[in-house]
């Protein structure tokens, strides 16, 4: 069983995956989504819609790429239940409901429970995650908001060649322009990057911007991991530089001048302006 949830933002809308590989080589696989949730309590609810819907106790091998999940099974469960679930610092244990639910599971199963590391390339662990980011519930998009910017950024990359090109169509009202442009030597995140940057750069004003990607790692970054890396000097938490820095830096100084919400749009939902920066990126990969 392998298990995954994730939220954009966090806390924010969330969902969940699981997919099962049963004896006999069937797979099965389950999702689900809440609105007002966490990273933390969708890898949770994961693991137990997983058990539940093994209808007899089975032996399980559950995977997961949750830290929290793993050091709350490994450390914190035995304490939480002798001090009536109370932190080391006499406060409430959070989701303490999905814990209690996780344990009578636990009861009812024998899990041996295995962590991998997410986004390494194991393929149900991508699958479960595929399922979890498709689950999150996400508003229409475009977003209905005539008085601000919209743009669509897309990117598209040959790995024979390692080149890559990146467009994005800017919409403001009747206006609408579109912005490309080519690489040589790159990789698909920078050029996703690049998209953003190029888009928000062409702004001569500052703006409301909603920006829409069907990049996780342009996403993710701008939300949640700028801040971290400014913080710790532009390195990583394993204290190396931050691929793609100069375009990171630049994206942090636009992000200052404009207010920016962000929009990952899944493969089923892309709205025709997506397409058409996706089809001017390849226009542009090919000259």
């Amino acid at each position: 069983m392998y298990t995954d949830g994730g939220c954009r933002p966090n806390p924010g809308p969330g969902g969940w995956g699981v997919v099962i590989l049963l004896p006999g080589g069937e797979v099965r696989e389950l999702s689900g989504s809440a609105e007002g949730t966490t990273n933390n309590r969708m890898e949770l609810t994961a693991a137990i819609a997983g058990l539940r819907s093994l209808e007899a106790p089975a032996a399980v091998s559950l995977y997961t790429d949750s830290e929290y999940l793993r050091k709350g099974i490994t450390r914190w469960l035995p304490r939480w239940r002798e001090s009536d679930w109370q932190t080391a610092g006499r406060s409430d244990v959070k989701n303490r409901d999905l814990w209690e639910e996780l344990e009578a599971e636990l009861e009812r199963h024998r899990v041996g429970w295995h962590w991998v590391k997410g986004h390494a390339g194991d393929r149900w662990n991508e699958r479960a995650d595929a399922l979890a980011a498709a689950a999150i519930p996400r508003p229409p998009s475009p977003v209905a908001d005539p008085g601000a910017v919209h743009l669509f950024a897309a990117a598209v990359y040959s790995g024979k060649s390692g080149s890559g090109a990146w467009a994005v169509v800017l919409s403001f009202g009747e206006r609408e322009r579109v912005v490309t442009g080519r690489e040589e030597g790159t990789s698909p995140n920078r050029m996703q990057l690049a998209a953003a940057v190029a888009g928000l750069d062409a702004l001569t004003r500052p703006m409301r911007v909603h920006l829409y990607t069907a990049s996780d790692y342009l996403h993710d970054g701008a939300t949640a991991w700028l801040e971290r890396w400014k913080g710790r000097g532009w390195q990583t938490r394993e204290g190396k530089a931050v691929a793609h820095g100069d375009l990171w830096r630049k994206l942090d100084r636009l992000m200052a001048r404009h207010d920016v919400r962000w929009h990952v749009l899944a493969a089923g939902d892309r709205p025709e302006a997506m397409e058409q920066a996706k089809a001017a990126a390849r226009q542009a990969l090919n000259g």
